[in-house]
């Protein structure tokens, strides 16, 4: 069985597959494209609910790392089905007008002889565009692997940070001297990894470098799952156009990377990406513009034009509330951070257990009421001028965990207004409380056409 891909038969079964491997590339492509193109909503959806919600900070870059990979993989399968229905046509005009004929065509000889040694023969014209097809095919799947090797390599260092600094294994002096040390003989290894890239295997090459890369390369061809997809690169590299197409692939990439950050620059005052306040409005501001997708940021209220008596304001949960909050108030500060993921089942249960599960809850809701004054003395809103009572309570709205209250605009004049959310903030260095603006919201309010009773 070990030697079965050295026997007569196997090497035929490839050559035949070789030959007809157009048509599961056509196909393999146009279901990946549109898989990917459908994956993109979800994830930049995931994406978004990792960046409101906090999540842990590692599922955002495992989610921007899949949403890159997905238009990489996308942009190279597209110009593979490009060039491949090229070669398809070129088949079908090689059936209908065989090859060149360049004597028909009566140019004089300069033209000729230029063309014939520019353009040659159509037979090579398809040969060449196989040749590009099948080599992007293949390089489209090793772009991947690259994006994985690189997104290990990053999760390792994100993995080196939590475990030195923020697990509380080691004192938090101490863990952090020895991640700076970790860091520094990582980032040596990964610089070295990435001169041997870019050279295309120059370390290999010398005795003395090659005796010194060798343990380096097989710790990393393990943490980084290289060693899944490496004799396709030892196959490209092996091949003169292959090392051209692999020596592109970086400044390529980062050149798309860059055209894709230009945009349209329409004013020499205004941008579409300004936050929010007196000047600026954004539809993510209001709830009656958020759709079933979109999530509530920083806060929202119920509309931009406001017909109704008050203004509904809704301020999402995010963990650095509970820092804020703690700052204000050390004495509510849990002894045990509870924060993060856990599992919902215990299959641990005990009546004692549960006793002390329930003396918990009681002790926390007698936490909570003064978990929320904190919270309301933290908390600045005003209208215009006008400064109005903070009274939040705890809600949910659009499956988001929140703070919400209700303004009174009774006394307040018709048209334009501003509300703005102030926070109290502590500066640990000389412990002196100053106000940070959170956010502006514009409105416009006009009277109900109904009277209340």
């Amino acid at each position: 069985m070990n030697n079965e891909h050295n026997t007569g038969k196997f090497k035929e079964l490839l050559d035949k597959l070789q030959q007809e491997s157009w048509q599961l590339e056509l196909l393999i492509s146009g279901f990946a494209i549109f898989g990917l193109i459908s994956a993109i909503t979800p994830i930049e959806a995931k994406l978004n609910e990792a960046i409101v919600f906090e999540k842990a900070s590692y599922f955002r870059y495992a989610f921007q790392f899949a949403l890159l990979s997905c238009y990489i993989l996308i942009i190279n399968l597209v110009i593979h089905v490009i060039l491949r229905g090229l070669w398809i046509g070129a088949i079908g005009l090689r059936y209908v007008s065989s090859e060149i004929d360049y004597t028909e065509l009566n140019y004089h000889k300069r033209f000729t002889n230029y063309l014939e040694k520019k353009v040659g023969s159509f037979d090579g014209y398809i040969a060449r565009l196989e040749n590009y097809c099948s080599i992007l095919f293949a390089v489209t799947f090793l772009t991947l692997f690259y994006f994985i090797t690189a997104f290990c390599l990053f999760a390792i260092f994100l993995f080196l940070g939590y475990f030195f600094v923020e697990a509380g294994i080691f004192p938090k002096e101490v863990g952090v001297i020895i991640f700076v040390l970790f860091l520094l003989v990582y980032l040596v290894a990964i610089l070295i990894i990435f001169i041997d890239f870019i050279t295309q295997g120059f370390l290999k090459k010398k005795e003395w470098t090659s005796f010194l890369y060798m343990p380096i390369y097989k710790i990393f061809s393990y943490l980084t799952l290289s060693f899944l997809y490496r004799p396709l690169v030892y196959n490209f590299l092996d091949n003169k156009f292959g090392r051209r197409i692999a020596f592109i692939l970086v400044p390529l990439y980062a050149f798309i990377f860059y055209f894709s950050t230009f945009d349209n620059v329409r004013s020499n005052y205004f941008y579409k990406g300004a936050e929010t306040s007196k000047h600026y409005s954004k539809k993510y501001r209001y709830l009656s513009s958020l759709t079933k997708e979109d999530y509530v940021w920083t806060a929202v209220i119920q509309s931009k034009i406001i017909d109704e008596p008050y203004v509904h304001l809704f301020v999402p949960f995010k963990e650095k509330i509970d820092d804020y909050i703690f700052e204000r108030n050390p004495d509510i500060k849990p002894q045990k951070d509870i924060r993060g993921y856990e599992s919902t089942v215990n299959l641990f249960t005990t009546p004692k257990s549960r006793k002390r599960k329930i003396k918990a809850l009681k002790k926390k809701d007698s936490i909570q009421s003064i978990y929320l004054k904190t919270f309301n003395n933290n908390y600045k809103l005003k209208i215009d001028s006008i400064n109005l009572p903070s009274k939040f309570i705890v809600t949910s709205i659009k499956n988001q965990l929140g703070f919400e209250t209700v303004l009174p605009l009774q006394n307040t004049p018709e048209g334009k207004h501003l509300l703005r959310i102030d926070r109290i903030i502590v500066n640990k260095k000389d412990n002196k409380e100053t106000l940070e603006k959170v956010v502006e919201i514009p409105f416009w309010y006009y009277k109900p056409n109904y009277k209340l009773d």
